[in-house]
């Protein structure tokens, strides 16, 4: 199975760059000016970057740093690689190497979740114990998960397209339907059920099971690598200071830019969000303990290319490490060895 080619055509290049004027490279102070896309609507899942906005973090480094907010309608990978946008969020790794199998002149240059937040839940009561007892049970995917995760999901346990069902992001088929796995994130889905149905899901961390891809990646422009990268570099340490202060610090800051863009957010929704990335170690687990917040390595991403190219996702000839670079990770804490 192959996910969908990102096609990068001057059509498309002139729409974006004709929607998003060019901003100056310079700012008048002698900021490098960096506009940011997210991945979807502004939440606690990006409040490490809202919060390095906020609090200065990004200035005091001499960025002058806009977020552009996400949504259904913004294909990020193709904003940075059109020259819309100096810098992108990517929702997860395959992302990274999709552009790596196009030949898109972006890169993953830091991952800001060493753990994919994407669960699987089933309703209390039901036999579903763990992963594996999903099996043969209907499951509620987007478009985009099933040319993700489930690539995995199917190597390691032996499911089959068969159970895929359509999910729009709507939670009603699962709450009617007792028999139905639903995807979801972490920080979100399980919470919102909870507040709309009375009943807490049985709920399964895909990265607590193995799955080894990394989530909120920065991708940036290889204009932008080649041209500044003390800007990449400091845009990566900035941020990492900012999720260390959003995950244990005044969080009211960045909470209070996210609901300025996102005016649908409630501060209950934050809260636990916030609350559920510090209880599974979703920005500071695995390699980040020692080696840093944003780290990525070249084992992970070997392992990952792996299990993609055996499913068939990608060809195993890929040069899957023109996918990111480690050139600019945040330092490591300076109690890491």
């Amino acid at each position: 199975m192959r996910i969908g080619k990102i096609l990068i055509g001057a059509a498309l290049a002139a729409l974006v760059a004709a929607c998003s004027p060019k901003a100056p490279e310079q700012a008048a102070d002698g900021a490098v000016a960096i506009r940011f896309a997210t991945d979807w609507r502004a939440q606690a899942e990006q409040g490490g970057f809202y919060q390095a906005l906020a609090t200065g973090e990004y200035e005091k480094r001499g960025l002058k740093v806009t977020i552009i907010q996400g949504g259904p309608g913004v294909n990020v990978p193709q904003l940075v690689a059109a020259d819309a946008v100096e810098m992108g969020m990517g929702s997860n790794s395959f992302i990274a190497m999709n552009l790596a199998a196009e030949k898109a002149p972006v890169k993953a240059v830091a991952a800001f979740m060493q753990k994919d937040p994407q669960v699987l839940m089933a309703h209390p009561g039901m036999g579903v114990r763990s992963i594996a007892d999903m099996k043969g049970r209907p499951i509620l995917l987007s478009d985009a998960s099933v040319t993700a995760f489930w690539v995995w999901l199917k190597a390691k346990y032996g499911f089959t397209d068969a159970q895929v069902r359509k999910y729009n992001f709507n939670p009603a088929p699962f709450i009617a339907e007792k028999s139905v796995i639903q995807q979801g994130y972490v920080t979100s889905e399980p919470y919102t059920i909870e507040k709309m149905a009375g009943f807490k899901p049985a709920v399964f961390l895909l990265a607590d099971e193995g799955y080894p891809g990394y989530a909120t990646m920065v991708l940036a422009s290889d204009k932008l690598i080649a041209e500044h990268p003390d800007a990449v570099r400091a845009f990566n340490e900035a941020t990492a200071a900012g999720w260390t202060s959003y995950l244990h610090g005044d969080a009211k800051p960045g909470d209070a830019l996210i609901i300025q863009d996102n005016p649908e957010m409630t501060q209950d929704l934050l809260d636990q969000a916030r609350e559920k990335l510090r209880q599974y170690e979703i920005i500071e687990g695995g390699d980040a303990k020692t080696q840093g917040i944003g780290v990525m390595t070249d084992a992970r991403w070997k392992t990952f290319f792996d299990v993609a190219s055996a499913q068939g996702v990608y060809p195993k000839t890929l040069d899957y490490k023109s996918a990111y670079t480690l050139a600019f990770l945040p330092k490591p804490p300076a109690s890491a060895p």
